[in-house]
């Protein structure tokens, strides 16, 4: 039996498990699954003959290198700052190991020892990112194959909540870590280049700059800007495009509703708001805006935002309580963003039996034969309910998909990478097919931009 180590038992490792052990008879697997609560590794296993649940803190340096060092490949589904401390680890032991998140500096600064060594510690394959990376540079490649010069790249991912369940004004719930979306944007303006020309939107502006997106029998979508899409320029060898912009989707007016929260400053990590164990939603609210010996806080709200009574923006805000003078805040020491992911969550957290889905739009425009065309591609998977969540099943697969075909010896390039090679993304991209994760493509008239306007 050929043993993988997979750490954490979060949300998306049950179906990442369910994988490996419908494979583990065929492939002569045996699994085991460390965390620290020893009891969601036990829910997880099931009890299955070809899996072990372990007790197993990553901060404990001797149990972790006993662990790894019996396995055949690593599987770190834990936090991003946590894989660090586990690869120097499979480094050091010689063994392969899988992540979903993006590559650290401390991670790739391991590449050179990695590929010495002829190990594979692959990043990067989960969802976003991963199956965005996958499925892009399939489609580049193809265009550049048949000789296509690229000219535009938009790419865009979006968790949310399954039409079926999309029963608030906000068409929004939290689907993934809540504090990723309150947080969404900070720390730079985003960055991008349309037709050739560097675009920079601060984070104060960056819910009012929106495109619009259509996804057949879904509907419309919207999506802001995210923070650095000049990253991926090199990484997907696209140093001369002209337009090249990354986003967020949200349904329409998701946006627009957002920015309240933003120009109050509601969203801010910086500082921590004292007393905030004792304040309700109400008295959060009124700290952010000017006093007043006669006016209520509803109306010095309405007053700040310039929204009046029948805005559909009023109704979002009213529904999420947030003028409750018995709702309460049981955070000490909080910033205002905790605070907020604290109120929203008691709003948008699904409820059980509710699914969730995950959107991706890729735009692909490219010049051949002198003639500009645009090919548009587009992703919907939807979530079972239960663990079988869309974001779950979004990035557990791919992962479980990319640490068996290492394990097989059909992914085999050594070195800190993610997913951009041909022999990587073709049989996973295959593979994901049979699970329903798809892809649906359409030539359409290049739209592009007007160079006369940019």
């Amino acid at each position: 039996m050929r043993h993988i180590l997979v750490i954490g038992a979060g949300k998306s490792t049950g179906v990442l498990l369910d994988y490996l052990k419908e494979k583990s008879e065929t492939h002569q697997l045996f699994i085991t699954v460390g965390d620290k609560d020893i009891d969601q590794a036990l829910r997880l296993t099931h009890g299955h003959k070809n899996c072990e649940a372990i007790a197993l803190d990553v901060f404990n340096a001797a149990d972790r290198k006993t662990q790894i060092e019996k396995a055949d490949i690593v599987v770190s589904m834990l936090p991003a700052r946590f894989h660090i401390e586990v690869a120097k680890d499979c480094l050091k032991l010689e063994k392969n190991m899988v992540t979903a998140s993006y590559v650290s500096e401390e991670m790739q600064e391991l590449h050179d020892d990695v590929v010495k060594k002829g190990l594979v510690f692959m990043n990067e394959i989960g969802v976003d990112p991963g199956i965005d990376h996958m499925s892009a540079m399939q489609v580049i490649d193809k265009i550049k194959k048949q000789g296509g010069k690229m000219l535009l790249f938009e790419s865009f991912t979006g968790g949310l909540v399954a039409p079926e369940h999309d029963d608030n004004l906000w068409n929004y719930k939290f689907t993934w870590n809540p504090r990723n979306v309150v947080t969404a944007g900070q720390g730079g303006a985003a960055k991008f280049i349309q037709e050739g020309t560097y675009k920079y939107i601060p984070y104060n502006r960056l819910f009012r700059r929106t495109e619009f997106l259509d996804v057949e029998d879904y509907g419309r979508f919207e999506a802001y800007a995210n923070r650095n899409s000049l990253h991926y320029r090199e990484i997907y060898g696209l140093d001369d495009v002209l337009t090249l912009y990354r986003g967020t989707m949200r349904r329409v007016g998701f946006s627009r509703a957002w920015n309240m929260f933003v120009q109050l400053g509601m969203t801010d990590d910086t500082y921590v708001m004292e007393g905030s164990e004792n304040m309700s939603y109400r008295d959060f609210v009124n700290s952010f805006l000017p006093y007043s010996p006669t006016d209520s806080v509803e109306l010095k709200m309405r007053n700040e935002l310039k929204i009046d009574q029948d805005d559909i923006m009023w109704d979002k805000l009213l529904e999420l309580d947030l003028f409750s003078s018995t709702k309460m805040i049981s955070l000490k020491n909080a910033t205002p963003a905790q605070i907020l992911q604290y109120i929203l969550q008691d709003s948008w957290t699904l409820e059980e039996g509710e699914k969730d889905m995950i959107v991706m739009y890729h735009k692909f425009g490219y010049e051949l034969d002198g003639e500009r065309k645009q090919i548009d591609s587009t992703m919907v998977c939807l979530g079972e309910g239960d663990y079988k969540t869309a974001m779950a099943k979004t990035v557990g697969l791919p992962v479980a998909i990319a640490t068996l075909k290492i394990l097989d010896k059909e992914i085999t390039n050594p070195g800190v990478q993610i997913p951009i090679c041909s022999s990587v993304y073709e049989p996973i991209l295959k593979e994901l097919e049979s699970y329903d994760i798809r892809f649906r493509e359409s030539e359409t008239k290049y739209l592009g931009y007007n160079p006369i306007h940019r």
